[in-house]
């Protein structure tokens, strides 16, 4: 047994912190409940004192300042891997631009309090086209290489199952090819943008009421209905995205080398609108002059 083995105790549950590879060759950090009698013929009786221990589990998100435990308290939310630091982001810019438009600060101040405001609300990011090759799903992968492990791909199967402990503590719930075109899906949806707390529950676990501040970014080919938007709905930010200009096969990579800087840029930036609503811009603000929706 290696004695870098990590282990937890949290309430009156131990654990053992390892790392899960996953199919790209990376790994991602998991806890598995492991029995104390285990340990002890594993390691000795001398090690269960040696554990650290915690009162609960706590979902506290912060990039700058992030605190592994609260009080007595672990923190589930994850610290991104980034240290902000000076310099150029062309490919960031790029793709903000392309994705944004004419609503290019609008989008800056998105990703900006995304960064340094995790829990503000913001609208549903709903980017649509009918075009192949429009820079989207890169899109989504650049904030999944930002927000790392607190952000979360979902199926639309995902929103309508009773069990959520996978992503109702995440910073992203984001969605490649939605299609939620049932009056339930879009109540549902509409509600967890806006809702201050939630419960989460797991297959076998008491259900359990959290704090809720993810943010939802869908994407779709169906410019016609891909989720039931009522005349007058304030809550859908939706962009219709053109095709790239150019397909560069190593674009997602130069993403991920700018983003050190372009953390940097975020933190100095200052923000070009301010708070006019529960989700932070004006009603009006952030519509899109290209898209209306087809009946």
């Amino acid at each position: 047994m290696a004695e870098q083995d990590e282990f937890i105790r949290v309430g009156t549950t131990l654990y053992k912190i390892v790392d899960q590879p996953l199919i790209d060759g990376g790994c991602v950090k998991k806890r598995i409940a492991w029995n104390s009698e285990t340990l002890r013929q594993d390691y000795g009786k001398d090690r269960m004192a040696t554990v650290p221990k915690y009162d609960g589990f706590c979902t506290v998100p912060d990039h700058v300042g992030y605190k592994p435990v609260v009080g007595k308290f672990l923190n589930l939310y994850e610290p991104i891997g980034h240290r902000p630091q000076e310099g150029s982001f062309p490919c960031i810019r790029s793709l903000v631009e392309h994705i944004f438009g004419e609503q290019y600060e609008l989008g800056m101040d998105y990703l900006q309090l995304l960064y340094l405001q995790p829990v503000q609300k913001l609208p549903i990011l709903l980017l649509v086209s009918e075009e192949r090759n429009t820079g989207k799903s890169t899109f989504l992968n650049f904030l999944k290489a930002i927000f790392q492990d607190n952000v979360t791909f979902n199926t639309n199967e995902d929103f309508r199952s009773q069990f959520n402990s996978d992503w109702a503590g995440k910073l992203l719930i984001m969605v490649d090819e939605v299609l939620l075109n049932r009056r339930e899906d879009s109540e549902r949806l509409k509600n967890l943008s806006t809702t201050l707390s939630y419960k989460v529950e797991a297959k076998g676990k008491d259900r359990n009421e959290i704090g809720f501040f993810a943010k939802f970014v869908l994407c779709s080919n169906n410019e016609h209905l891909p989720v039931i938007i009522d005349a007058g709905e304030t809550r859908y930010w939706v962009r219709k995205i053109g095709r790239l200009q150019c397909d560069d096969t190593d674009f997602l990579q130069k993403l991920k080398d700018e983003i050190p800087a372009f953390l940097y840029f975020l933190i100095h930036r200052e923000l070009s609108t301010k708070k006019e609503s529960r989700m932070w811009f004006a009603r009006t603000t952030v519509r899109d002059s290209r898209y209306s929706l087809k009946k």
